[in-house]
């Protein structure tokens, strides 16, 4: 049924206004607030860390992870503000471009990897029909397996965070992260209900890989349809995950970012509340934090995840 549901969405997209779409998804939304208000922005039971869990490299108390995707052209041509605005503040983050609804800029990746910023594929186009069959699944696995080799990738998210993670053993990736703690709002609303990285297994002969699911609400999600005007849900959800030594992994567009400092689009936020999120961290929690690219998080839980960070599909959700 989810299945029909998304095709059907995808199907009458290209005909409908994005003023529209947009209303009528923060109706739905909005709608939808207090019937999940005990498991969203926070669900308790995502805070409990995995059995024997070993902690984060030099006894940091969480993680700190940022990464980005890169929707379209106009998203691309924002990517070095936004880039350079992280440097100017130390941080460092994952870009995710999609190979096939845009021209990838091969200079940007360049400058990207040659900054320590890091590169990874989000899906092909952002038609939704990755899951309509095991065909056309695999199909468009191996053309994403030629992108993850030319770009050196390690890293995917599917577009609008559709998943099947048995399905993304096909793919040549160190990890994923294509699923959230908790996020009911998504078109597949299923939470993996933890703020932890953990290891998909495979089944027989396929490689297993790690899943990093994002932990922070959506920019879109806060700025642009439940039109926040403020980061105070971010410095809610950082400080609870910080009390509970998580994984603070954000995932933010430039794409409805401005950084002119102009008027709004109906579709966008000022830049200066990923900013203001950046500057918090990075002053309350000074010292506290292990900033990682996705890849490092990844390496890290291969390396060193006890037994009961290893799921399977079945046990994920």
């Amino acid at each position: 049924m989810k299945n029909l549901r998304t095709q059907f969405f995808y199907y009458l997209k290209p005909a409908i206004p994005r003023f529209a779409q947009l209303a009528i998804r923060r109706q739905v939304i909005v709608g939808k607030l207090d019937r999940y208000a005990k498991v969203w922005p926070i669900d308790p039971e995502a805070g409990r860390p995995p059995e024997n869990w070993g902690g984060w490299p030099g006894r940091k108390k969480f993680a700190l992870v940022l990464t980005h995707d890169v929707e379209k052209q106009a998203g691309q041509e924002k990517v070095r503000f936004l880039a350079d605005m992280e440097r100017e503040l130390g941080f460092r983050s994952s870009f995710n471009f999609v190979p096939e609804r845009y021209p990838v800029s091969g200079e940007l990746r360049r400058y990207l990897t040659e900054n320590d910023f890091e590169v990874g594929v989000h899906g092909l186009n952002h038609d939704g029909k990755y899951f309509n069959s095991r065909e056309i699944f695999l199909e468009r696995a191996a053309r994403i397996n030629r992108y993850l080799e030319e770009w050196g990738a390690v890293g995917f998210r599917m577009p609008s965070m559709h998943h099947r993670l048995d399905w993304f053993h096909d793919l040549h990736i160190e990890y994923d992260a294509s699923t959230f703690d908790t996020d009911p709002f998504e078109p597949y609303p299923d939470g993996v209900r933890t703020i932890f990285p953990f290891i998909v297994e495979g089944e027989s002969i396929q490689k297993g890989y790690v899943e990093l699911p994002y932990t922070l609400p959506q920019d879109f999600l806060l700025f642009v349809i439940l039109r926040e005007k403020n980061i105070r849900i971010w410095k809610e959800k950082v400080d609870w995950i910080v009390e509970r030594g998580g994984m603070a992994l954000f995932l933010v567009h430039p794409d409805y970012m401005n950084f002119e400092g102009m008027s709004l689009r109906s579709d966008e936020f000022p830049a200066e509340y990923y900013r203001e999120i950046l500057l918090y961290i990075k002053s309350r929690y000074d010292g506290e934090y292990w900033h990682a690219l996705p890849k490092d998080v990844a390496a890290h839980v291969r390396n060193s995840a006890p037994v009961n960070c290893r799921r399977t599909w079945q046990e994920s959700i």
